[in-house]
């Protein structure tokens, strides 16, 4: 860099240090400024030598994500300050010791939680994913600071802001990961804006046809849809006007991902999605009368335009577990289109945007804000309890819990109880105590017995009938989704288990004895081996509940000599190809999907769960026991296998696909005429290279619904297939399953 760059270079970071500073949510202190020059000063000095993939200097990664943190999201100096320095001690030679040396024991704890893990290896042959270890560790330290999660969001929406240098794998495998579980932590932190930023930026990475696609259509239909909400919000200005009412009115656009994941879950075009935006009204109010104005302004509003019933959702009455407040209702606005109408305090609206910061700003006086936080908090740390578990499941187990929506119940004093959406009574029992939750006998609902399996609904009153001889079974698991009584549950059944295995162990040292064989280690994992189990614990609680008994003991012995017993397979087969044919040739006779840069043919198995066939768009997963699987790029698993598994996935492709058959499912709806039947088969059996295999038809009440599987060669031919169906009088919808 010449000397002039280098000047300008500094004086931008030196701008972009004074403007962290103006925008802080909070504040700040002399002692405060103190603290964030200190690491500022440490970490410009640490990461000098630094450049960005984009060629800018590193350092202002670090600020861009100490103003995400000032200001986005509103926490306070040490929050600042940890954000500044959260790469310090991961990219450069300053340690976790020195940080807390320097800054104090709070902001040395923020940081490590925020430093990967470094001396995990990353190993293609182990049922581990590092970056799952990742976000184990990042979680597990919520328990000692809940800005570290925090933080890592600011950090992950910079790197997704600023992903255009990066390579396109690169850029896939980190938007996946965003969406598997930065986008669900957002949401449930309550941090609204952020959560849509990160989902749209991520849909930009996976999908970026589809995301452009939809972006495009956003801009063309933008001028005709800002007079609609113009003319629409004129209406209800004119009332809160005459009501003297102190508000502002908003339009928001509906994120592009939550479009396209509207146009995915129903089967629609984008012209098909009607709620594209919704309208926000911002009041002025006290605490003392802001849910009755909220009231008001409903009122108001339902008085010119007719409400959806069942799309009213009252948060004021009952604030979600992050705390947030607002009455949300669809009404029915002009030229026949559903309008989301939003209507918020200016309390309200600072927590929806701040999220776990603005709790901090109103608590004095407002100890519900509080206890929300804390519960959530709570709930969270419920989510970490079950720390044993292999990495992935544990990310997994914890995502499930972040998305979960709620319901409320009541206990029979009355007392009001937010669960998770598809909680049991067990749930339930759990949540009150764990004691109440391991003695549970059985649960009323309404003052009516029902299973324990039986799904809460909201206003649900439960009794919990508990016995002190009633304990956990293995079928609780499949009752209860909680993660706090999943967890104790399984706490409980391990301690019997060891309980049992601890029996079971002595029962097999006196049964190897009276068959002259040794009781060790190396006669131990035979047995293990032989029986298809884990460990030797597995084999003392078989012994133990009497499932190895004399006679499987027996067989074991005679077979001994002979047996043998592999792991797993885990190489993968070239198919027998002769060297001496070359690639036109086995293209034009087999049909073939290639692997890798080097478009390799290997042995592989087309997965169940997305069912891919010639010309779609396709990767390999290497599975532990089953080879190589294929699955389409946007098969329901795809995220979670490039989030967690990204060392095992290969780039896959169809080489040729003119000589083999493939199944394929087509549904149908329209509207029930005579002879529709007689055209839609009619239009399949005129379509050359397609076979109908089944064909299964229902009507009701004028609506007709179909299913249709057909053998096709590739999925062009099926689109075309699809294409002329589309084009027959009465049907409303094709699609492919």
């Amino acid at each position: 860099m010449t000397e002039a760059a280098v000047v300008k270079e500094n004086k931008e970071i030196a701008r972009q240090y004074k403007e962290l500073l103006r925008i802080s949510y909070r504040s700040l202190s002399k002692e405060d400024k103190n603290l964030i020059r200190l690491a500022f000063d440490t970490s410009v000095e640490a990461h000098k030598d630094q450049r960005r993939k984009s060629g800018e200097a590193y350092i202002f990664h670090p600020i861009a994500v100490a103003k995400i943190v000032a200001s986005e999201i509103g926490l306070d100096a040490t929050s600042i300050a940890a954000a500044l320095l959260h790469d310090v001690v991961e990219d450069t030679t300053y340690s976790i010791e020195e940080i807390e040396k320097i800054f104090g024991k709070t902001v040395a704890l923020i940081v490590d939680g925020l430093t990967k893990i470094s001396h995990l290896q990353q190993q293609q042959d182990k049922d581990v994913s590092l970056q799952a270890e990742n976000f184990r560790k990042m979680l597990l330290t919520l328990n000692d600071d809940v800005r570290v999660i925090i933080i890592k969001i600011a950090d992950r929406l910079h790197n997704m802001q600023t992903m255009d240098a990066m390579k396109p794998d690169k850029q896939v495998k980190i938007a996946s990961e965003t969406l598997y579980i930065y986008a669900p932590l957002a949401h449930r932190i309550g941090l609204y804006s952020i959560k849509t930023e990160l989902e749209d930026l991520s849909l930009k990475y996976t999908e970026p046809e589809v995301y452009n696609d939809i972006l495009q259509k956003i801009r063309e239909s933008k001028q005709e849809q800002d007079a609609y909400i113009d003319a629409f919000t004129q209406v209800i200005k004119d009332s809160l006007n005459q009501e003297q009412l102190e508000y502002t009115i908003k339009g928001r656009p509906k994120s592009i991902y939550s479009i396209w994941r509207k146009i995915k879950t129903q089967n629609i075009t984008f012209d098909e999605v009607f709620d594209k935006f919704a309208v926000r009204i911002i009041y002025k109010g006290d605490i003392a009368n802001e849910k009755f104005l909220a009231w008001k302004i409903y009122s108001i509003v339902t008085d010119h335009f007719r409400p959806n019933p069942i799309r009213l959702r009252d948060w004021i009455s009952s604030p979600k577990s992050t705390g947030y407040e607002a009455l949300h209702i669809t009404v029915m606005g002009p030229k026949g289109r559903w309008v989301e109408v939003q209507i918020r305090s200016e309390r309200m609206n600072e927590i929806a945007e701040k999220g776990y910061a603005a709790h901090y700003k109103y608590k004095q006086g407002v100890e519900q804000e509080e206890k929300t936080m804390e519960e959530w908090l709570n709930r969270l740390q419920e989510a970490l309890e079950n720390s044993e578990a292999n990495a992935v499941d544990f990310v997994e187990q914890f995502k499930l819990n972040l998305y979960a929506k709620e319901i409320f119940v009541f206990t029979p004093q009355g007392d009001l109880k937010s669960l998770p959406k598809g909680a049991t009574p067990l749930d339930f029992a759990f949540s009150i105590h764990t004691a109440i939750g391991l003695h549970t006998r059985g649960a009323k609902v309404n003052n009516k017995l029902v299973p324990l399996s039986h799904e809460l609904k909201s206003g649900d009153q439960i009794e919990i009938i508990t016995s002190d001889n009633a304990k956990p079974n293995v079928n609780w698991l499949d009752y209860a989704s909680t993660a706090r009584a999943r967890a104790k549950i399984k706490s409980s059944l391990r301690e019997e288990k060891k309980e049992l295995a601890e029996e079971g162990k002595a029962v097999l040292a006196r049964k190897l004895k009276s068959q002259k064989l040794s009781f060790n280690e190396s006669m131990i994992n035979e047995l293990v081996i032989h029986f298809k189990l884990k460990t030797s614990l597995d084999l003392f609680y078989r012994v133990g509940i009497g499932k190895i008994d004399n006679k499987s003991l027996k067989e074991f012995t005679a077979n001994r000599s002979n047996a043998f017993v592999s792991y797993f397979k885990n190489k993968i087969r070239k198919a027998p190809v002769a060297e001496d044919l070359n690639k036109e040739e086995i293209t034009s006779k087999y049909d073939q999907i290639v692997f890798g840069k080097e478009e390799e043919v290997l042995d592989y198995k087309l997965a169940n769960c997305c069912n891919p066939i010639p010309g779609d768009r396709v990767f390999g997963f290497i599975t532990v026991s089953e080879g190589i699987k294929v699955h389409k790029k946007d098969c329901p698993n795809a995220i979670q296998f490039q989030s967690n598994y990204a060392y095992r996935i290969i780039q896959a492709k169809w080489i040729d696909s003119s000589q083999q058959d493939f199944k394929a499912v087509i549904n149908l709806r329209g509207i029930d005429n005579l002879g529709l039947v007689s055209e839609i088969t009619k239009e399949i059996s005129k379509s050359m290279n397609v076979n109908m295999r089944s064909i299964n038809f229902d009507s009701a009440d004028g609506v007709f619904t179909g299913k249709i599987t057909v053998i096709v060669k590739n999925n062009s031919i099926l689109d075309t297939l699809i294409e002329h169906l589309k084009k027959i009088s009465g049907i409303d919808k094709v699609s492919r399953e």
